[in-house]
């Protein structure tokens, strides 16, 4: 029997696996991914992806929104105008490549994120992971990069889950942020596509992406430099669109502020996006989010949330929003699978700052709390959104 489905694979090793077994040898021959990678993945000393380690030892009340890496990670190449084939897990460690790489010297790379959740009965589920391929598959195309299938990309998420279970928070602890990346990892001088791609996945388990936790974001307008331009690239998650906004950001935190809103480059009038997720803007019974055109990412939080507000009978418009609109707002909010659902408590605008409604009762809770159940299975996933690991 040969399997395809390398989570599939991995599962049926989980349940396989006994110390006493004397016919595990053959047992795992039945599985073609797993007879040339099992050995490195069980080193002497180290939990393996057979752990019966419930859960990594963690502070799972305080995991908050850094690096600290899982078990296994997960890697495929292939040449240029060539397709990727099937990939392995591997112990999580550095990786090599030449100084000439691409993605160093041309930044020829994009990268996606997404998590999975733990259920109150001890499911893992994810959210979404097929929009985050092909997501991946366009931001590929625009970098001139040959990318995993959609197939390809949702089985590689679901193998790095189930290898590093144990590292998926407790329900209401947090949840595992997997980051899957694409990179042209060949050798170039000139400028050019890269002859040879990686894709990688890695996972860590995370908690508020905010250091305010769940409390009101204070946001500031950037009005002296801009995220992105018509023509760019300022669409797609492009590691090269992140670094610049270094600057403003730390400058922002410097004086108090949670994280920078960028406006449009051609005008400097309408708003666009903060430095990693989405925004909107509520008024009575409208709820508006600036259209993606190009210069915006077409965010996966952002398009659920904007499905469950229509559910609950919304307006939604993805429009043009002039900056000016932000002082008669009622409420503001973000989106993005990082931030998941946070609300704005003021935003400063030359030297203005102007406050909105959040609390309890606020539009963001309404659909911060479904979306979340529905993530978590609390709530019955009606959409078909969540896939089990």
């Amino acid at each position: 029997m040969i399997l395809k489905d390398g989570a599939a694979c991995l599962r049926n090793l989980i349940h396989l696996f006994r110390p006493a077994s004397s016919s595990l040898t053959s047992k795992l021959g039945a599985c073609y991914f797993c007879t040339s990678h099992v050995a490195s993945l069980q080193q002497p000393g180290k939990p393996s992806v057979f752990s019966d380690d419930e859960y990594a030892d963690l502070d799972w009340d305080n995991l908050g929104f850094s690096i600290k890496p899982a078990d296994y990670m997960y890697t495929m190449k292939c040449s240029k105008h060539e397709n990727f084939k099937q990939g392995q897990l591997s112990r999580y460690a550095n990786i090599e490549l030449s100084p000439s790489a691409a993605v160093l010297n041309y930044g020829q790379g994009v990268y996606e994120g997404t998590k999975a959740y733990r259920t109150e009965d001890g499911r893992i589920l994810l959210f979404r992971p097929d929009l985050n391929a092909s997501r991946m598959k366009i931001g590929a195309e625009r970098m001139c990069m040959p990318s995993p299938s959609v197939d390809q990309f949702v089985d590689a998420v679901k193998q790095i889950a189930l290898a590093n279970k144990r590292w998926v928070p407790p329900p209401g602890k947090g949840t595992l942020y997997i980051r899957p990346l694409l990179i042209g990892s060949g050798p170039v001088l000139g400028l050019g596509p890269a002859p040879e791609y990686t894709f990688l996945a890695y996972a860590s388990p995370v908690g508020n992406y905010f250091k305010e936790g769940s409390a009101p974001l204070n946001l500031y307008i950037e009005e002296e430099f801009v995220r992105a331009a018509p023509g760019g690239a300022g669409g797609v998650k492009a590691m090269s669109n992140y670094a610049p906004v270094l600057k403003a950001l730390i400058r922002a935190k410097s004086r108090g502020f949670s994280d920078v809103l960028y406006l449009d480059s051609v005008n400097r009038k309408n708003v666009e996006e903060v430095s990693s997720c989405n925004i909107f803007v509520v008024k009575g019974n409208v709820i508006s989010t600036p259209a993606t055109n190009g210069t915006i990412l077409e965010g996966i939080t952002r398009r659920s949330v904007i499905e469950i507000a229509r559910d609950y009978g919304y307006q939604v418009e993805e429009r043009v929003i002039p900056v000016d609109e932000l002082i008669n707002a009622d409420q503001v909010f973000c989106t993005g699978t990082a931030v998941v659902v946070a609300p704005v408590g003021s935003i400063t605008y030359q030297n203005k700052r102007v406050e909105f409604k959040t609390g309890s009762r606020s539009v963001y809770q309404e659909l911060y709390s479904t979306l979340v159940g529905i993530q978590t299975g609390v709530i019955e996933d009606k959409k078909g959104w969540t896939v089990e690991v």
